[in-house]
């Protein structure tokens, strides 16, 4: 068995191709909750989190949601692998392992901190899955994860401060005047957190500052490019593409992913990046 969170943006209907468990993470906002992993919900989400002024609330999962996996991989004699969002963003993996340690299946359950999220966390799920489908245990599947954890850099640039603000990530005043001056953040997942690496004076240079964060990391050809958005595509197919033209690269060996509510509240609805793996580690 293998089990994540909302936090990896496995759709639904991704995580049952797969073969793999999708505990929640409840975001709630403007008394809705925001917890299942659909387009519907990811687009509704962030139409209401436009319309409002202030910030969704998130609820780790418990460790009975992890628990009650534990004891259905347990009656079916199942090993567990368990892929969590960065324990730096969330206590997601603390709530994993206590119910490891209350499962009276503990020698049987893998536990590991992706150290990533969203776009990156998913990376590491499918090839997880992949891995177990050829059959390798969790055990055996883990080194290649950690390796895999250090190669992979995923950044986007914001089209607002205000998210960050909501979030309290930056002081009210700094965030009015960035937008003011349209200055778009350019972000990464650093160590586990989402950090800033840049900032750029409109959309074009942002987008600019990821192609140098592309060319700084060697890409390995061997995994698939993947272009995140938060709501509507306009802006990532139009990214894509250019991307895709500057650098040769087949556009059909590509693909598209939206940021669900757990990262994208402090990113806002018109974010757009990119997630790859690179040749060598990048932390």
């Amino acid at each position: 068995m293998i089990v994540t969170d909302t936090a990896s943006d496995i759709l639904e209907d991704e995580a049952a191709r797969l073969g793999v468990r999708v505990v929640p993470l409840d975001i709630l906002l403007g008394g809705e909750s925001f917890n299942r992993n659909t387009h519907e919900t990811f687009d509704r989400f962030y139409e209401t989190l436009a319309a409002r002024d202030d910030f969704p609330t998130t609820s780790q999962p418990s460790p009975d949601a992890y628990l009650a996996l534990y004891e259905e991989a347990r009656a079916a004699d199942e090993d567990v692998l368990v892929i969590c969002l960065s324990g730096a963003l969330s206590g997601t993996v603390e709530s994993a392992r206590m119910a490891a340690e209350l499962s009276g299946w503990e020698d049987r359950i893998t536990i590991m901190d992706s150290r990533h999220a969203i776009a990156s966390q998913r990376l590491m799920v499918e090839e997880a899955a992949r891995l177990r489908d050829e059959g390798l245990s969790p055990r055996q599947i883990l080194p290649h994860l950690e390796r895999l954890r250090d190669h992979i850099r995923i950044c986007g640039v914001l089209d607002k401060l205000e998210y960050l603000r909501r979030g309290g990530r930056i002081p009210a005043g700094l965030a009015k005047v960035g937008d003011l001056l349209s200055i778009k953040p350019v972000v990464a997942v650093d160590d586990g957190a989402v950090a800033p690496i840049g900032k750029a004076r409109g959309r074009h240079a942002g987008e600019k500052r990821l192609h140098q964060e592309f060319e700084k990391h060697p890409f390995d050809p061997a995994w698939q490019i993947t272009f995140v958005y938060s709501l509507g595509t306009k802006i990532v197919e139009d990214f894509s593409a250019d991307f895709c033209a500057r650098y040769g690269i087949d556009p059909a060996t590509t693909r598209l992913v939206q940021i669900g509510p757990t990262i994208g509240a402090h990113l806002g609805p018109d974010c757009v990046g990119l997630c790859f793996v690179a040749k060598g580690p990048v932390q």
